[in-house]
């Protein structure tokens, strides 16, 4: 997918995963992690094309059995596999239909395909639209919409091709609960979320900075519903942007969920479709001083379309920098939400393992 960029400009390139199987997880009645998602991901992706991207394919395959073992339990990925062909729910939020499984093996796997090219080169920046989402599956457990981590076993995945730092940046509104149990113990994976909070899962608390060998490589930063674009730029000033600056990640994976959204049914936060672009914006920055640009924006969440569409095409075009997405080009003033509670708690967490935190 490919556009003429304008004129004088070089056309900013990104690989792309989407595959037709992704629309085949399909819920048995009505559910918010639907096959519709992926149209308005779809839309946003045509919208940056427009804007003078070029996108490059990267083909879906699924994980091996070693590239999810790295994270999971050998024994639940033996009985996601046993439940092909079947249709229903696992938890009261998560369902597979006759193809799920196979189709979350295959989500995790492109995801793996699109690091190996990063790292490869040369195009560094990445958009993922995979579904199921991945952020909520643990070891050994679906939930939370999620079957297989994909973000988790990219991050894993890297590490095994060498890299010695890598991050995982989590905006989605729920707490990437099982990325942060696969990566509370190990140094080598930075895992950074912003959330609303208390909230499902019911995780992600300023209390919880990683054990042993991995203290301090967990970094929460909990918000009170209702929390906005300020609140946000806060927290990334204030937190966020100067753990990753210290930290210098060889590659940033980010949990690109879209529900944090001021549209989403799901959850009470009041982000602005800018918001997600000069966030992206902001990590794309770090990613320039220390990864080599390697990032890559994945799908979780997201549920109203429109504000799915909107939000996604100003995170990709603020992570590709094309001016034209005004949303992405600069954060809001951020002064009125400096004693936010939620930043406070947090930023006082950080400080003990990271001296760049204000």
């Amino acid at each position: 997918m490919k556009a003429d960029p304008p004129s004088g400009r070089p056309a900013a390139r990104a690989l792309l995963v989407d595959d037709p199987a992704f629309d085949r997880h399909v819920p048995p009645g009505h559910h918010p992690e639907r096959p519709e998602r992926l149209r308005a991901a779809r839309a946003a992706v045509a919208a940056v094309a427009a804007s003078g991207a070029a996108f490059e394919h990267v083909e879906a395959r699924a994980a091996t059995d070693e590239e999810l073992t790295r994270v999971h339990d050998p024994r639940f990925v033996e009985a996601l596999a046993g439940l092909h062909g079947r249709s229903g729910y696992l938890d009261p939020d998560t369902y597979v239909s006759p193809e799920s499984a196979a189709i979350a093996r295959r989500a995790a796997g492109a995801l793996v395909a699109m690091v190996d090219r990063l790292l490869d080169g040369p195009v560094r920046k990445g958009v993922a639209l995979l579904r199921p989402p991945g952020h909520h599956a643990r070891p050994a457990r679906a939930m939370g919409f999620c079957l297989l981590n994909n973000v988790a076993v990219a991050a894993a995945h890297a590490r095994a091709r060498g890299l010695q730092r890598v991050a995982v940046v989590d905006w989605d509104v729920h707490h990437g609960n099982g990325t942060q149990e696969m990566f509370f113990r190990q140094p080598g994976v930075l895992y950074v979320s912003t959330h609303q909070f208390p909230f499902y899962p019911g995780t992600g608390d300023v209390d919880e900075v990683g054990e042993g060998e991995g203290r301090g490589y967990t970094v929460n930063v909990p918000l009170e519903a209702g929390r906005g674009d300020a609140t946000y730029a806060c927290a990334f000033e204030r937190i966020i942007l100067p753990v990753l600056d210290a930290y210098a990640p060889e590659l940033v994976l980010v949990s690109a969920g879209f529900d944090a959204a001021a549209r989403d049914p799901l959850a009470q936060m009041e982000l602005s479709e800018g918001a997600f672009g000069w966030m992206a914006r902001a990590i794309a920055s770090v990613t320039a001083q220390s990864a080599g640009g390697r990032m890559a924006l994945v799908l979780e969440g997201g549920y109203d379309l429109v504000a799915l569409e909107a939000s996604l095409e100003s995170a990709i075009g603020g992570m590709l920098g094309i001016p034209a997405h005004a949303g992405a080009e600069r954060s809001p003033d951020s002064t009125p939400a400096r004693h936010d509670e939620g930043v406070e708690r947090a930023a006082r967490a950080a400080k003990k393992a990271w001296a760049s935190v204000t």
